[in-house]
């Protein structure tokens, strides 16, 4: 098929016939050959939203100077490299583009972990590529294409469809309706609105029921997902670590902005040289701004990512792994999760309790046809018992749902047309009339229900789901509906057992031990889940059904829902209920869910959980996926997510403490003293060489205090902290230039000393404050003990190297590099009896 440029459809895909949108759009029924297929790939390129495209190189590197600090300084030594000393503006601009190729090599790397990380949870689609269906990425999707759907597929593209069986769609991303709607093939006027589009499906939507196939039209931004996208340039809501870094940000910044103004006034006041007054200030200002931050976090975030990909826990929003830290509340589904999701069919039983070969056929020809969502449920019928069915079996089909709770099939068995159908046992019985007995006779289903009840309950409290199984005949039909469910025959139940994990109780203990609460939500009825939750080690279960839980109302649900940790009958669109009501009650709350009904309450939660088997639409809207169905792995994501956080704090108390408590003293210092302590190119120096030990922070070792339990942003802690190492870093500045001023030294040993000093106490504070520990009770990483030896052995060498003329520094007598030596090393044993007292009185 030669590749051209494909013309846009004359008229709306949703009036224009099939046969004119084959021929505009360049396919056919056998849908479209690879190499076509790559050409109009690379025509259109990747379908996928705009804005979630990765950021590209250069915008990442040119996203080193978007802070507005940055570009003032590059404006300032551009000014100062034609007005004032050239080789000062070439020494500053390197030391900048230095500090932002340090951080664009990290970020680059950060990014192209998550992106690799990422390709393992992709959503495939069934595409018809050289006349076979092929499991491709939905990136891949192209106009023209043929995909195939069927129940819990996302919607890769904007189609129409070419067939259809019993397609429900859920459209509530688009549309807003929080029903399913209705799908089949039909022709419809051109002026036909959007909602009633029912020969059309939407990208980004999901199948809830039945199967189609479809014909692309629209992919990426040209959807129409796509185009309201970019009208309304759709934004993450911000998670809560982003809420505390941000606010994080504006405490220095504000105590940046007041600091660089007055310094700036003072020294000009004081008719020191504008210009290098106001690159002092700026200079100053980068000190004290914690430009790296994002830097810092985006390592510390991507470096967890990886080691949690390595626990076989996949992160898809970077965010989300401090939410998962701080998740103190888990709500999970008991099957294949706690359970092992190997679902096995125990029995077939008539109404007397007796095994029945008749349920058991009925059971299989209602599965063994079953085209709508490939279930546990129906495997294990089929692994059962396996009977001969004729190859033309199937008449038609109503696929299960979550509101009939029930699956119909209109079947020819043996020369006799049936519908057979299963489902929930109350579900099953409400569509019943009769019941027949083991030996073919009917009587009226009231005068059996008590008995049907008491089995229920003798099942259920025995730990088996159960199921119901009802027939009626309908000779000569081919084509049934929904509202033909009525007056159907009893036939017994099906009895399905899947046995608790054997680690499962044991690993429900240790979420405890760490501080999370496991809470199971359900649809399984009450005595089911009530005996599955003792055998995992739920004593006495305070248990909350779905009929309960409708009745109460939002403040009611609130004030309850913290005590109790089993809810069962629960319904889908109950389940964000529960979410949002534990939100409100002051949980970060992780839901783990892998099915199309859980897709509400995994956006609801703080932490959406899925897993890599999951319907695409859980695999979707989740922000970490799981390779392995295992709470075992969760647990360990957990304590990943909790060794990110506690090393993103690092940064942030090494920013408030040596490295502001300088940069404060630099500033106090100045209005005494007849010159600059330092060059600005000194201070970006200075800021540059402590960068270095904090970049590494990623691959620390962390207190088991900081893992033992769920940590927030602490702002007012933070606060603390940076008063009482600032003070106490300043404390030790000041005596050091007294020590200078009263040994008389020249201004450039001055600077000389004061940035050795500067620079080798804030390196080696990283090792009091990483810690609430002893400083030798919690051994540091690798790369921060390699890192940090080597910049105090660089700043060390530095006075003696021939670069030292072009920073300004001069070599210092050993007698001073002794007195220097001698106070860094009161400094940190200051800082780590202080923190001793600190943490006794400040909890973090």
């Amino acid at each position: 098929m030669p590749s051209k440029v494909i013309p846009k459809p004359a008229k709306p895909f949703w009036h224009n016939p099939i046969s004119e949108l084959f021929q505009q759009l360049q396919t056919d029924e056998r849908g479209l050959t690879q190499p076509e297929a790559a050409s109009r790939l690379k025509r259109y390129g990747d379908n996928r939203l705009q804005n979630h495209k990765p950021p590209s190189t250069i915008s990442l590197f040119f996203g080193q100077f978007k802070s507005s600090i940055i570009l003032i300084l590059l404006f300032a030594t551009g000014l100062s490299f034609y007005l004032h000393d050239k080789l000062d503006a070439a020494i500053i601009l390197s030391i900048i583009l230095m500090s932002a190729l340090l951080g664009f090599w990290q970020e680059k790397g950060a990014a192209d972990a998550v992106s690799n990380l990422l390709a393992m949870v992709q959503i495939r689609v069934a595409v018809l590529r050289d006349g076979t269906f092929q499991e491709l990425p939905a990136e891949q999707i192209v106009p023209g294409d043929i995909v195939q759907l069927k129940a819990g597929d996302v919607i890769p593209a904007d189609c129409r469809l070419l067939s259809s069986d019993n397609l429900f769609v859920d459209e509530a991303i688009l549309t807003g309706e929080s029903y399913p709607a209705e799908k089949y093939v039909t022709d419809l006027p051109i002026n036909t609105g959007l909602n009633q589009r029912q020969n059309c499906l939407w990208m980004g939507s999901h199948v809830q029921s039945g199967s189609a196939t479809a014909l692309a039209v629209a992919t990426g931004s040209g959807s129409e997902f796509g185009k309201l996208s970019e009208r309304i340039k759709l934004k993450a809501p911000e998670t809560e670590f982003e809420h505390g870094v941000r606010r994080f940000g504006y405490l220095l910044m504000e105590v940046t902005l007041i600091l660089v103004i007055m310094i700036f006034a003072v020294n000009v006041y004081l008719d020191k040289p504008i210009m290098d007054s106001f690159l002092f200030a700026l200079a100053l200002a980068v000190g004290l701004t914690p430009q790296l931050l994002p830097a810092v976090i985006s390592i510390n975030l991507a470096h967890g990512a990886k080691r949690m990909a390595e626990q076989k826990v996949i992160v898809k929003q970077l965010a989300a792994i401090e939410n998962f830290g701080s998740m103190n509340v888990l709500c999970s589904d008991k099957t294949g999760t706690l359970t092992e999701g190997t679902v096995q069919l125990k029995d077939t039983l008539d109404i007397g309790g007796q095994t029945s070969d008749k349920v058991a056929r009925y059971a299989y020809l209602n599965s063994i046809f079953e085209t709508g969502f490939n279930n546990p449920i129906d495997q294990a019928i089929r692994q059962f018992k396996t009977f001969a069915v004729a190859e033309n079996g199937k008449l038609d089909e109503i696929p299960y749902d979550f509101h009939r709770k029930r699956l119909s099939m209109l079947v020819l068995d043996q020369g006799e047309t049936l519908m057979i159908c299963k489902g929930a046992l109350n579900n099953i019985l409400e569509i019943c009339d009769t019941v027949e007995n083991a030996d073919g006779e009917l009587q009226p289903i009231m005068t059996a229900a008590d008995a049907i009840q008491q089995r229920y309950r003798d099942y259920s409290h025995q730990g088996f789901r159960t199921l119901g199984v009802a027939y009626k005949p309908m000779p000569g039909k081919t084509k049934f509906a929904k509202d033909d469910e009525t007056d159907l025959r009893f036939l017994g139940f099906l009895t399905f057992f899947d046995p608790p994990k054997a680690d499962c109780a044991e690993t429900i203990a240790l979420l405890r031990e760490q501080g999370v609460t496991l809470k199971i939500i359900t649809g399984d009825n009450r005595l089911v889940a009530e005996t599955v939750a003792v055998q995992l080690g739920l004593e006495s279960p305070a248990i909350l059904t779905g009929t309960d839980l409708a009745g109460m109302s939002e403040r009611a649900l609130i004030n309850r829902v913290a005590q109790v940790n089993l809810f069962a009958e629960i319904e889908p669109n109950q389940k964000e209920r529960i979410i949002v009501a534990l939100k409100k009650a002051g949980f970060v709350v992780g839901y783990m869910g892998d099915g199309i009904n859980d897709v509400s309450a995994l956006h609801a939660a703080d932490v959406g959980i899925s897993v890599d088997s999951a319907a695409d639409v859980a695999k979707q809207t989740a922000q970490i996926v799981l390779l392995e169905k295992n709470l075992r792995v969760l647990l360990a994501g957990i304590r990943e997510g909790r060794t990110t956080f506690a090393n993103t704090l690092k940064y942030v108390f090494m920013a408030t403490s040596a490295n502001f408590g300088n940069m404060f003293s630099m500033a106090g210092a100045s209005l005494f003293l007849p010159f600059l302590p330092l060059l600005p190119k000194q201070i970006l120096l200075t800021n540059l060489l402590t960068d270095f030990p904090e970049m590494t922070i990623a691959s620390d070792n962390v207190d088991p205090e900081m893992l033992g339990k769920p940590h927030r942003w602490d702002i007012a802690f933070i606060r603390k902290f940076m008063i009482t190492f600032g003070i106490i870093s300043s404390v030790f500045d000041y005596l050091t230039f007294g020590l200078l001023l009263w040994l008389q030294v020249p201004v450039e040993q001055f600077r000389t000393g004061w940035f050795s000093e500067s620079v080798i106490s804030a390196a080696l504070i990283v090792f009091v404050v990483r810690s609430q520990n002893s400083l030798f009770s919690n051994r540091p990483g690798k790369y921060l003990i390699i890192t940090t030896a080597t910049i105090v052995a660089l700043t060390m060498a530095l006075p003696y190297t021939p670069l030292a003329p072009f920073i300004g520094f001069q070599p210092l007598a050993p007698a001073i590099c002794g007195w220097l030596g001698l106070i860094v090393l009161l400094y940190i044993l200051t800082a780590e009896l202080a923190k001793r007292i600190f943490y006794r009185h400040v909890s973090l």
